[in-house]
């Protein structure tokens, strides 16, 4: 392969003109399979006498063939075989990668080191063990340069094992055994050496470290000894100075090299003492004991450095951001446990006073940004993707747990608040801030008496002031410290009218977009807590909603939806006028959205939020046709733009739409919906067909005749079944498309008997693959028992013909796999067919299989298990209706800790334990003595566990219904009626079968079968006297009802 004429077309990719560009990259592609392709363009992005950009549309090029094309492509039988990269170009490539990384510039270094993950997670160890050796032989060099490449390629090695399980690490393990004292030693090294490139050196070492041990610790690898030696270079990177950085800006600050490795050292912390350090927590079983070493060994060490940093806070020496952030999260994980509680306990007041305060108050930079740009500092306060790069919320957690976990904190607190919000000199910013942390203890304090009972006062006291406020941020902050108080129990209405009238004001005249949006939300949360909320606004709901569309347009926020949702649902009859406009409106909004392309991530989850929207108001407004008539050609639009673009991100909430615009009436657009959604399938939807079954279901049940009408549209549904069933997407998407067959089936009884052998066919083939699950086995079984319920002598046409190549007849290997699966029929809807299958089956007289008469004393049996099932499954449902969920209520329901008691988590392995004694302990204390036990109700046995799932009285499809699940119709069918009949009219017609059926059964089974017939005659009964209450009731004569009862004589 010739380099000369490789870089020419290297260089005419990255040429101005596009014809060029264009040319080359066609070149590119018809040459990139040759072997020695590959090696070349390496060769190429190493050369140094070559221009940059040249190198580094080489190293692109090379990232992006590596990643399509490296790997060995499984290939089904028939289907063409992928390029993949030949084996000796991969050697070639493997052989001198390491060497590439370490000679290139760090622009082009950053695509190698995307190559070489690939490498390394598909030939490590088995087909390149030597990349170990190529970063030991580096590391080992006394030449700087080669170390930077060398723990490049590392990190890329750790990395590819971050996540893996402790059994699947072997390999890394292994490999660190030989490199992990190599980069401790020279981590020792750089130390002594405070310039930039040692430091970024060390900063790549710690991410090393993080990456080996932030998911899993193994303490083979890392002992006791290695573990304190790393802590302690944690603990002096951390507490060592960082030189001066006030010439930089905030923004280059924070990505000041010695920064940035103080952050990584304190990353390590708080991961150890979060996962590996604390004992009771959420530290597994195997790290108990490491947990009980861990926290006298290192926490007074660790601590004195964390509130050395905090202290240079409150000094005003800078500290970035994210160091910030983690050493408050250190603490707020020493909060639970009684040692390091009482290491910083006496500093507690000065932090929340001198570093929370401060964190939690607004600052210059939030004035900036709220005046530069309002747009952007809406996207940051509300995007929790930027929650660790400001310490605002790691601030507010620790308030939270601090002032909910530790007796005495919470009053300490709340005076210092009380002293900025009620002192004359206080500024904005301060109060901002003291209103913050107010906002944040709201929920503890509703849950303590004294400071419930004060809060309605409060609000009217300092909150509703700051509405009037001039400063912009201190009305927003208003609005968002009412919706932290949402739950309060207002004693005076008043209070309510004024908080509705007040948050409403904001969101119709404010002219600043940010408290616009917190007065909506605000308004949302007290819709949602208070009963009485929509009284005071519902006048206004028109002006609100055409507000809260606005601002949804301007701001594409994902929280606005929700508040939307919520008024949709909660002003319905008031909105119903402007319905249409209000579904328009967002529409608009959705296809601006989906045009703007910058932040995808955010936009998606707005996007969705406005598809969910839609939906609420499809669903609210089903009750009233005429609206609906109007809304539907609009969301079709929305549909249809989606289907027709193939915008797979919205395919789950697009399909939900479909439910709604079918679930009432089909009209003729959403047939047609039917065919884009059919094309849609098997474009790019298989992954999505259990989203698209409900959806199909409205189409088989809701207008039936319609369905049928069209041939092409059952055999488009049929097809989707068949794909499912035949293709491998998983058993559960099966499950779904067994039970749309036999919807179908039960549906259209007695109108599709040209196609009912496709069904019985597809169900019966996937049953002789292998089958995991038993819902998967029933639910096929489930079809052919509907096939025969729909018509037993085409049935059993269907399966001799399909026996004539088999040595035992279908019908009779069918009979007695179901008969054997009885008892895994869950449910109402599963075991009512079966009832019915196995009625009708033993109703076909002389035309019955001979298979009968063998299994003829399994028949009744099966039924017996069925029915006792069908009772206690209708008792559940029983039981479930008449349950009613208990308010909770209650006074000071949590009991701060006090300093010598360590916080116990409900997740913990051993928390029942600790409980136990922690229960003695107190009880001792107040003199007396506790013997009970506590005991796990998941060490039960398995036996009343499964007991529990066979009492489920629907399983998870039994939610598309058919003909024979509708028990409100007159002409319902019952299944115990069906069986009493049944039975009845065989033992007049047919004795001798009927006594072939019967003459086995033990004395409990007749007891059973017995108490199903009374139980036929009392449902039979129930549903007449159901009836004759629904045509005006019983009359029954005015009788006096006495006021006492005398019983005996």
């Amino acid at each position: 392969m010739e380099a000369q004429k490789l870089t020419e077309l290297l260089r005419a990719t990255i040429d101005p003109n596009p014809e060029q560009r264009k040319a080359a990259e066609d070149q590119l592609a018809q040459i990139h399979k040759i072997i020695g392709f590959v090696p070349t363009i390496l060769q190429i992005v190493m050369q140094t006498t070559l221009d940059q950009p040249v190198r580094q549309a080489g190293a692109v090029y090379l990232k992006n063939l590596i990643n399509s094309s490296w790997s060995d492509h499984e290939t089904k039988p028939g289907e063409p075989i992928p390029f993949s990269i030949h084996e000796q170009d991969r050697a070639m490539i493997r052989g001198s990668i390491v060497d590439a990384i370490v000679h290139a510039p760090e622009l082009i270094r950053v695509q190698l080191s995307v190559c070489v993950n690939h490498i390394i997670k598909s030939d490590f160890p088995g087909r390149w063990p030597q990349v170990v050796d190529n970063i030991s032989i580096y590391l080992q060099n006394p030449d700087v340069n080669g170390w930077n490449g060398a723990l490049v390629t590392m990190y890329q090695l750790v990395k590819t094992y971050e996540y893996k399980r402790f059994e699947e690490r072997t390999p890394l393990n292994e490999a660190m055994n030989l490199l992990l004292p190599m980069i401790y030693q020279l981590m020792m090294t750089l130390l002594n050496d405070q310039s930039e490139q040692s430091v970024l050196l060390q900063k790549q070492i710690l991410k090393i470290y993080y990456a080996l041990t932030q998911y899993s610790l193994p303490l083979d690898l890392i002992t006791k000894e290695i573990f304190s030696q790393w802590m302690e270079i944690c603990r002096q990177i951390a507490d060592r100075a960082v030189p001066d950085c006030s010439h930089l800006d905030d923004d280059e600050r924070t990505e000041f090299p010695y920064w940035k490795t103080k952050k990584w050292a304190l990353h390590i912390m708080v991961r150890m003492f979060e996962r590996y350090g604390s004992p009771t927590s959420l530290v597994s079983e195997k790290y108990q004991k490491f947990a009980e070493w861990y926290l006298p060994t290192f926490s007074s060490g660790v601590l004195e450095v964390l509130l050395k940093i905090l202290d240079q806070y409150r000094n005003r020496v800078y500290v970035s951001p994210r160091v910030l952030t983690d050493v408050l999260n250190y603490l707020k994980i020493a909060v639970s446990h009684a040692y390091t509680w009482k290491l910083i306990k006496p500093h507690m007041v000065a932090v929340i006073q001198d570093v929370i305060f401060p964190i939690m108050s607004f600052t210059d930079s939030d004035q900036e940004l709220w005046e530069s740009d309002p747009y952007e500092y809406i996207r940051l306060k509300f995007d929790i993707f930027e929650d660790y790069a400001t310490p605002v919320p790691a601030a507010q957690s620790l308030l939270h747990s601090v002032c909910k976990k530790r007796k005495g904190i919470l009053p300490k607190a709340m005076s210092t608040i009380m002293q900025i919000i009620t002192s004359p000199n206080a500024d904005n910013k301060q109060k901002d801030g003291a209103l913050h942390m107010i906002g944040t203890l709201a929920d503890v304090l509703l849950k303590k008496a004294l400071y419930r009972d004060q809060v309605e006062s409060m609000l009217t006291t300092y909150v509703f002031p700051e509405f009037q406020n001039p400063a912009g941020h201190m009305r927003a902050r208003a609005c968002w410290v009412l919706h932290y108080f949402c739950d309060v129990q207002i004693k005076n209405p008043q209070v309510l009218a004024e908080t509705m009238r007040l948050t409403t004001n904001a969101l119709l005249t404010d002219k600043e977009l940010p408290v616009k949006v917190e007065a909506a939300i605000g308004l949302q949360m007290f819709l949602s807590s208070q009963d009485e909320a929509p009284q005071y606004v519902s006048s206004q709901i028109k002006e609100i909603t055409k507000e809260l569309l606005t601002i949804i347009r301007e701001t594409e926020n994902e929280d606005l939806t929700n508040v939307m949702q919520k008024i949709v649902c909660t002003f319905t009859e008031q909105l119903l006028p402007v319905a249409t406009e209000i579904c328009q409106h967002l529409a608009t909004t959705f296809s601006q959205v989906l045009e703007s392309e910058e932040g995808s991530d955010e936009k998606a989850i707005t996007a969705m939020g406005l598809l969910n929207t839609i939906e609420t108001l499809l669903s609210v407004m089903e009750e009233h046709p005429d609206v609906l008539l109007n809304l539907h050609p609009i969301v079709i639009n929305v549909v249809g733009h989606i289907f027709q673009h193939n915008i797979t991100d919205f395919y789950e909430e697009t399909f939900s739409l479909v439910y709604d615009l079918t679930s009432k009436a089909i009209s003729a657009e959403m047939w047609q919906m039917l065919e884009l959604i059919y094309q849609v399938f098997k474009k790019d939807g298989v992954d999505y067909f259990i989203d698209i079954m409900p959806a199909l279901h409205n189409y088989v049940t809701v207008d039936t005749p319609a369905f049928l009408s069209n041939p092409n549209r059952l055999l488009a549904i049929l097809d989707m079944c068949k794909t499912m069933l035949t293709g491998n997407p998983g058993e559960d998407p099966e499950c779904h498309a067994a039970k749309l067959m036999e919807v179908i089936l039960l549906q259209c009884k007695g109108q599709i008997d040209s196609v009912v052998h496709v069904f019985v066919e597809l169900a019966l083939s996937r049953l002789t693959r292998e089958v995991q699950s038993s819902e998967l086995r029933t639910m096929c079984l489930q079809v052919v028992i509907a096939a025969l319920y729909y018509n037993p002598q085409l049935l059993l046409s269907i399966l001799d013909k399909m026996s004539q190549t088999s040595e035992e007849p279908i019908a009779s290997h069918f009979i007695k796999q179901w008969l054997h699966d009885t008892d895994c029929f869950l449910g109402i809807h599963d075991r009512k067919l079966c009832v019915l299958g196995l009625c009708t089956l033993i109703s076909l007289g002389d035309s019955k299989p001979q298979v009968l008469s063998e299994v003829a004393d399994k028949i009744v049996p099966s039924l017996i298990l069925l029915f006792d099932g069908l009772k206690r499954a209708y008792e559940s449902r029983a039981q479930e209706e008449e349950e009613e969920e208990e308010e909770e209520g209650g006074d000071d329901c949590e009991e701060a800790l006090s300093s010598d008691e360590d916080e116990m988590d409900e997740m913990a392995p051993n928390y029942l334990d600790k409980l136990a004694d922690f229960a003695k302990t107190k009880g001792s204390a107040a003199g007396f003595e506790v013997k009970a036990e506590l005991k796990d109700d998941e060490e039960d046995s398995d036996d009343e566990a499964e007991e529990s799932v066979g009492d489920l009285n629907e399983t998870g499809l039994e939610t598309f219904t058919t003909p024979i699940d509708d028990e409100e119709n007159e002409t319902a069918i019952d299944e115990y009626w069906t069986f009493k009949e049944v039975i009845t009219a065989l033992s007049a017609q047919d004795q001798a079968w009927y006594s072939l059926l019967t003459s086995n059964l033990t004395p409990e089974q007749a007891k059973a079968l017995q108490e199903v017939v009374v139980t036929a005659d009392q449902r039979k009964a129930a549903k007449e006297s159901k009836l004759i209450e629904k045509q005006g009731g019983f009359a029954f004569p005015q009788t006096t009802v006495p006021t006492s009862f005398k019983f005996g004589s």
